[in-house]
């Protein structure tokens, strides 16, 4: 289901003012063009689930999967550059070997703002062998991806950097976050001033889990969460098992959203987010029905607005 539209603006907005007034960044009350300046836009969910359409063709295409070393990857990153070079970013492909097959990583830049502080968000773009991968992680790849698009379609002109990155082979053990971060001088990793990770975002039978890495981004993502009156809990099921783990290693700020993968709902949870207790968030984790049909819109579309909000948050 769609957020209303006027639902989801107003929410913003009440973030926006009450960042801009407790960071005293400005003196009295915000000015309705204050908070409407710093708002990211709604990001429509039929354009995120319309690059998830595409990825799961690409699985269909080749062998049912997306999978690291495989052709369905390349094809998927060859669609997701394909979008933001047609949008004005400066992408890079960083080619690596795993398990003797070579993995690439994408990296899109949105041309402007301090490089010396750079605002990264990123997903991994490789599903397992299994099946396509839709909800992990085609949710946050889909995600990131119509973020960056908005940016574009915003002509959105940040204080800070902004970077994307699609990560490749995750499933093998986060080898091409851990590749990038890892080649990365100490310089320019000290200039990343936020790490965002987005990997399942859309789970069929969701929660609302936020990693509790850094307090800022933290907060950032609870605050979204509270104007919008939908509780969160901290996420504990994939700490340190997705991509922003060599980031957090090598000490950059961290953060992210999740909703869940093999582990129960509790009858509690249930109560507050719906859903059915007993069963997995996604009884499709690492499976062949991890398709198109392994969606849950809500989780997706309110998802998708909370990555948008975080990167103008964090970036202004």
């Amino acid at each position: 289901m769609k957020l209303p539209v006027s639902w989801r603006a107003s929410a913003t907005a009440a973030v926006a003012a009450a960042t801009l007034l407790t960071s005293g960044s400005i003196a009295g009350a915000a000015s309705k063009a204050d908070v409407e300046a710093a708002a990211a836009p709604d990001i429509p969910v039929a354009n995120v689930k319309a690059h998830l359409t595409q990825l799961q063709s690409i699985a269909t295409a080749n062998g049912g999967n997306r999978a690291h070393g495989r052709p369905g990857y390349k094809a998927s990153l060859d669609y997701v550059k394909a979008k933001l070079d047609a949008a004005g970013y400066t992408t890079a492909i960083q080619q690596f070997t795993s398990s003797g097959r070579t993995g690439y990583n994408l990296i899109a830049d949105w041309p402007g703002g301090d490089t010396n502080q750079v605002v990264m968000a990123g997903s991994h773009l490789d599903s397992v062998s299994s099946g396509p991968g839709i909800n992990d992680n085609g949710s946050g790849s889909a995600a990131v991806l119509e973020t960056a698009l908005a940016v574009s379609r915003a002509g959105y002109q940040p204080t800070k950097h902004l970077r994307f990155a699609w990560w490749g082979a995750e499933e093998l053990g986060l080898v091409g976050s851990r590749y990038y971060v890892n080649n990365l001088s100490a310089t320019n990793r000290a200039k990343i001033s936020g790490y965002l990770n987005f990997d399942m975002i859309g789970s069929p039978n969701p929660g609302y889990f936020v990693y509790d890495d850094d307090p800022a981004i933290e907060k950032t993502f609870k605050d979204y969460y509270a104007a919008l009156g939908v509780a969160t809990e901290i996420e504990t099921e994939g700490d340190g098992r997705s991509d922003h783990a060599p980031f957090k290693s090598a000490g950059v700020p961290v953060g992210g959203l999740f909703t869940g993968a093999s582990r129960t709902k509790t009858a509690a949870q249930a109560a507050k987010w719906g859903g059915t207790s007993g069963q997995s968030f996604d009884r499709c984790y690492h499976s062949s029905c991890d398709t198109t049909s392994n969606i849950n819109d809500t989780a997706l579309d309110r998802n998708s607005d909370a990555v948008a909000h975080a990167v103008w948050e964090l970036s202004d």
